[in-house]
């Protein structure tokens, strides 16, 4: 059975819902999924019932960009391959550009590369105001080149700055980019959405569709050129040694050489102050209260620690030593059983703040626990942020 990768809706108004629904995976971007994407483009253009469509994305995330995995199989793939995947997810990205209908996006967690330049299609985005964006792809030894012409267009100068820098960046600072119109609260997030939806729905369809024809011509082009240099370029990019490199440290849980690594794809050393990566373990209920983690199953190319978390956290020790009962517990003697420990798949829960994207399994490392689960403070290997938990 294939896995769904979209949803698609539409309700008795008109208004329509596509879903990215690989929320487990952050909705990263995989072949199916673009694909999937643009037959639905396609079909909601055709669809004289759609009068708005409103894109959002299953689970703690929007969007975390491409999946790596599907990025590992191009750099792996002849030159054929290669090119067929760069223009598939332009043509995904196109087809949503030239959507007659208002696109309304609506963001939740992290929005970061692909999920950037998706927001740059849409005509109004709005975001929680806890929402984090970044365009990493340099830093991985990629560039943002498919959706580069995108960006280019709808944040203009300052797209440099967030493509070279592969910084991440607030909500707020998205407003002031002018990549989203308003940041609310997240309590608040649908109801904002169904207000920018709503006026749209009072406009004749028709004038909506030239309208919108009207403004692509006369803003910032996105010429055939441009996409067909977006292209090229990708394709350059896949074929380079540094990306194979930075893809490759990034799965393997190392660091590249240049953001200090040894050799690329080689583990990083383990701070001194950190934890030991842990097998499959459960904290007992009694401390717990039914904490369950499984640190070596993650899917780093899917955004996923791979944790699985009970109904409470378990108490905590200065030290970060695991709880009683734990089979990794050992006390400052080095055996029996120490204290509770802010377990590492606790990141599933930072995916939406650590600027450097998937695998949080291998980028977290836990400094230490002040006053209890809430106040806990980690820190990320590969950038330096320090995400709290829960988000």
């Amino acid at each position: 059975m294939s896995e769904e990768t979209i949803r698609l809706t539409v309700d008795g108004r008109g208004v329509a819902r596509l879903t990215l629904a690989r929320g487990v995976r952050h909705n990263a971007l995989n072949a199916a999924m673009i694909a999937r994407m643009t037959e639905a483009a396609a079909q909601l253009d055709a669809d004289d019932r759609v009068r708005v469509v409103v894109l959002a994305g299953e689970g703690r995330s929007f969007c975390a960009g491409a999946d790596l995995a599907w990025m590992r199989e191009q750099i792996e793939a002849d030159a054929a391959g290669r090119e067929a995947a760069a223009r598939a997810l332009a043509g995904m990205l196109g087809a949503f550009w030239r959507l007659g209908k208002p696109l309304v996006a609506r963001v939740q967690g992290a929005a970061y590369g692909g999920g950037v330049g998706l927001l740059c299609l849409a005509d109004v985005a709005v975001a929680a105001d806890d929402a984090r964006f970044a365009l990493t792809e340099t830093r991985l030894g990629l560039i943002p080149a498919t959706i580069g012409p995108y960006v280019v267009a709808r944040l203009g100068p300052a797209a440099g700055r967030m493509i070279l820098s592969g910084r991440a960046f607030t909500a707020q600072e998205a407003v002031s980019l002018g990549l989203l119109v308003r940041s609310v609260v997240p309590e608040a997030l649908d109801r904002a959405v169904e207000e920018e939806v709503a006026p749209f729905l009072h406009c004749a369809p028709g004038a909506l569709r030239e309208a919108k024809a009207l403004l692509r011509a006369l803003g910032p082009s996105v010429t055939e050129e441009a996409v067909a240099l977006g292209i090229e370029a990708l394709i350059r990019r896949w074929e380079s040694a540094e990306a194979a490199e930075g893809i490759s440290a990034f799965l393997a849980r190392g660091r590249p050489s240049w953001q200090g690594g040894r050799t690329g794809g080689e583990r990083r050393p383990r701070r001194e102050d950190g934890p030991e990566d842990m097998p499959d373990a459960e904290v007992p209920r009694g401390l717990g209260r039914g904490l369950t983690f499984r640190a070596g199953s993650a899917d780093p190319a899917a955004g996923s620690c791979g944790g699985r978390a009970g109904p409470g956290p378990p108490p905590v020790r200065r030290d970060g030593r695991a709880g009683a009962g734990h089979r990794s517990a050992r006390s400052e003697e080095g055996t029996g059983r120490g204290w509770g420990l802010q377990a590492r798949g606790a990141g599933q829960g930072m995916a939406a703040l650590c600027p450097c994207r998937p695998a949080w399994r291998s980028t977290l490392s836990w400094r230490w626990p002040l006053r209890g689960w809430r106040s806990s403070i980690a820190i990320c290997a590969l950038c330096g942020s320090m995400p709290v938990w829960p988000p």
